[in-house]
């Protein structure tokens, strides 16, 4: 499956449109994290438990998509784009979307 945050290929061109095509995830902070993401604030520097996480998020969002565009019938998915959305305090939405195509070498 070809993923691009382009809305085109070169070398390819789109035969077939299919939609929209999204995955998403919630993820909540755990608190054993939180307290150690406390301390690391305090030193300055990155955050890692929280990067871990945002990663872990973004794979499984992804994930979701091409399983929805495979679904489709898609062999691409074009301009993929996230977007993150806070839920609750202490949980967030990662979502992954772009647009299902067909497309065959030019």
């Amino acid at each position: 499956m070809i993923v691009a945050t382009t809305h085109d290929l070169p070398g390819f061109q789109v035969v077939k449109v299919h939609g929209l095509v999204r995955g998403n995830t919630i993820r909540a902070r755990h608190m054993g994290k939180d307290i150690v993401a406390i301390l690391r604030n305090m030193a300055g520097g990155e955050i890692t438990e929280y990067t871990k996480m945002l990663a872990e998020a973004r794979e499984q969002a992804i994930d979701r998509m091409l399983e929805e565009a495979e679904a489709l019938g898609a062999n691409a998915v074009l301009g993929v784009r996230f977007q993150t959305s806070m839920i609750q305090s202490g949980a967030a939405e990662m979502l992954c979307y772009g647009t299902g195509v067909t497309v065959e070498p030019a």
